[in-house]
């Protein structure tokens, strides 16, 4: 176990290595960081300027070596040329030899200046050739003058070949045709022999032939073989010849053989001869020449090899010195390198610790080095207004979250307000149609009250008529029987009036009340709901038209509907006829695809403008609200439609020209109960924008 004594000594070294860094990295970030970091580009161009000058002295020894080098492969590669074109020289020349042509001619020529053109123009030239580029030339003619002997004996072998061969042979072929032709058939005793020689004569031709363009000796040992034979088969024909014609012809044929052997062993001297000439004169001169560039080639590889010596041992040099002074300059590159970054890194390190501190919410802790004249100081000292910042901003926060804890309360308050005053709207609404229902419905029940006491009165009247002594005249029944019929009728049409009134009250009310999802007629929920705005009809000089076909059955909510037809049919009664003024509505519906439906309701009123439009369907905008207005009306439309039905609406109005609204609603419902009054988070949904055209 360490003892205290042991672990202050251990701290002590460490204790004094952190001043004395400490203090190091004061003395720097007394410099500014931007003349830290130029410092650094300093010794790097220090360093550049000393390699590259290092670098330029070995580049010249080296230049030195590398031209020596490239001479020397230069020199190679015109050895490679001489050694190409004299190896295609030699076997054009032998091609030729073999089958002489002018085009193999002319290109021997051809080959032969640039052969020549070689020595003179680049080997006479080149500093390394030019030593011995006598000895190449005296070769190379050597090599070419043999060609020239070479083309004379091939030109005398040409002449013996026709001369002494080809035209001996061409007269035999003549003599054997006119032997045939002394012989009268085919029976004849001479005809075996002659068929022999004739074929020893043919098989000779080839094999000379042969023996001429291939120098091949099993040809030539047949072209002698078959003379042989043509010379052995004369005698034998010239005995069994039965005219003097065939004697005369063989006769003629065996002088012609004999010049043809003649010719034929001169021929083959003569390619012996040629053959000689061509290995010793040809291609002899070729080996030579081959060798005296190889041993040019040799000499070249050796002064090469002493070049790239040279070039090794200066590059090595080169290497090891930028290496020395590479590794000396980067110590002190780096040195100086960890100094700056720890006079960089440590306050920043200071500083990334006190923004953390900040971000997880401890403000109680100062920034570091706030003090120091560098950028870093600045930034600490930036850091440092920050947290000042931030204490302030935490202590405004507290202030607006209580702020904010009143004011969602207002607001939840005036939620509650805004949807009791829907609800008071609509049942206002619900509450004008009852007063207005009730008004119609009190005509036809007064008047069959009135009609039902005057019957009273006049059966009391006939029943004392009845009973009294007098006669009861015809007259009397006739006029009794009469105002009955005529009360009874005024009775059954008032009651049916009245029946069909409180019927059409009764479905609209119930659909009002239960919001009930059902199938209904579209056509008769909308004459319903007319029927019950009958009363505000009669009160205003206002025209109703209504086209709806039938046929259009919707699954929805038939309340909803009339709820927006009565809220669309007020604010015209209200806005675009106000103050009694005339005019028309006219409601319209049709299909739309086989999904939809379009409802058209539109009136001739004062319109609207611009501004009016805009705001048409916002909760509480109202143009009479010194009238008595809430603005919910078309609010509560708006909602209807787009949230419970599942729908679009338009509006499309011009001042003084009257206004439309356009509803395409799908046939089924897309809504439910209670979308169009709030959300499942029990908030009223407020338009968020008003569709309409201006």
């Amino acid at each position: 176990m360490a003892t205290p004594r042991q672990d202050e000594a251990v701290e002590r070294p460490a204790s004094l290595a952190a001043r004395t860094r400490a203090r190091i990295v004061g003395l720097v970030r007394a410099v500014p960081i931007r003349w830290r970091i130029l410092s650094i580009a300093a010794l790097n161009s220090a360093v550049v300027v000393v390699l590259a000058a290092m670098i330029w002295n070995g580049a010249q020894v080296l230049r030195s070596a590398w031209d020596d080098v490239r001479q020397v492969r230069e020199s190679d590669k015109v050895l490679a040329l001489l050694e190409s074109e004299t190896g295609r020289l030699q076997n054009l020349i032998h091609r030729y030899i073999n089958q002489p042509s002018p085009e193999l001619f002319a290109e021997i020529l051809l080959l032969r200046e640039a052969v020549l053109g070689t020595l003179t123009t680049r080997a006479s030239t080149d500093p390394m050739l030019s030593g011995s580029v006598a000895e190449l030339e005296r070769v190379t003619e050597k090599f070419l003058n043999g060609f020239g002997e070479l083309r004379a004996v091939q030109a005398t072998i040409t002449k013996t070949y026709q001369d002494q061969v080809l035209a001996p042979a061409k007269d035999m072929a003549g003599l054997y045709s006119i032997i045939e032709g002394a012989t009268g058939h085919r029976e004849a005793l001479i005809w075996p022999s002659l068929g022999k020689s004739r074929e020893a004569f043919t098989a000779m031709l080839v094999a000379a032939n042969s023996y001429y363009l291939s120098l091949a000796s099993a040809s030539a040992e047949d072209a002698r073989r078959n003379t042989e034979t043509i010379e052995k088969t004369i005698p034998v024909m010239s005995d069994l010849a039965d005219n003097d014609l065939q004697r005369l012809a063989l006769q003629r044929l065996q002088a012609r053989t004999a010049a043809l052997r003649a010719g034929f062993a001169k021929l083959s001297e003569q390619l012996a001869n040629r053959t000689e000439l061509l290995r010793n004169t040809i291609d002899a001169s070729q080996a030579e020449a081959i060798g005296a560039i190889d041993d040019l080639s040799v000499k070249m590889r050796q002064r090469e090899q002493k070049a790239q010596a040279t070039f090794d041992r200066t590059l090595n040099n080169i290497s090891r010195k930028v290496l020395s002074i590479a590794v000396i300059f980067l110590g002190i590159i780096l040195s100086a390198g960890v100094i700056i970054a720890l006079s960089i890194r440590l306050p920043l390190q200071q500083i990334m610790a006190a923004m953390h501190a900040i971000t997880t919410g401890d403000y109680n802790r100062r920034v570091q080095g706030t003090n120091a004249r560098d950028e870093v100081g600045a930034m600490a000292r930036a850091v440092e207004v920050f947290r000042e910042n931030a204490i302030a901003k935490r202590e405004t926060e507290d202030e607006l979250r209580t702020s904010k804890e009143k004011a969602e309360g207002a607001l939840l308050e005036l939620n509650a307000a805004q949807q009791n005053l829907i609800d008071a709207e609509r049942l206002a609404a619900l509450g004008g149609l009852v007063a207005g229902v009730a008004h119609e419905v009190n005509n036809p029940i007064g008047i069959s009250l009135t009609v039902a006491s005057s019957f009273a009165r006049r059966a009391e009247m006939f029943e004392a008529e009845l009973k009294s002594d007098g006669a009861l005249r015809r007259s009397q029944l006739e006029e009794f029987v009469r105002s009955s019929r005529d009360a009874a009728g005024q009775l059954v049409a008032n009651l049916h009036r009245a029946g069909e009134l409180i019927q059409s009250f009764k479905q609209v009310a119930v659909d009002r009340s239960h919001a009930e999802r059902r199938q209904f007629s579209l056509r008769e929920a909308t004459d319903q709901i007319i029927a019950s705005l009958r009363p505000v009809l009669k009160r205003a000089p206002i025209s109703l038209s209504v086209d709806v076909p039938e046929g259009l059955i919707i699954d929805g909510y038939p309340g909803s509907y009339g709820q927006i037809l009565t809220n669309l049919f007020l604010n015209a009664a209200n806005h675009a006829f106000a103050d009694g003024r005339s005019g028309a509505i006219s409601i319209s519906a049709r299909p739309r695809g086989s999904d939809d439906v379009e409802i058209i309701f539109a009136d001739n009123g004062a319109g609207m403008t611009p501004d009016v439009q805009r705001q048409a369907f916002d909760p509480f905008f109202t143009t009479r609200r010194n009238e008595g207005g809430t603005g919910l009306g078309l609010h509560i439309v708006y909602n209807l439609v787009t949230q419970q039905l599942g729908g679009r609406m338009m509006l499309d109005s011009r001042l003084g020209q009257g206004t439309t609204f356009r509803i395409i609603m799908p046939r089924t419902a897309r809504g439910g109960s209670d979308t169009a009054e709030q959300a499942s988070d029990g908030i009223p949904q407020w338009p968020n924008r008003t569709m309409s055209s201006t």
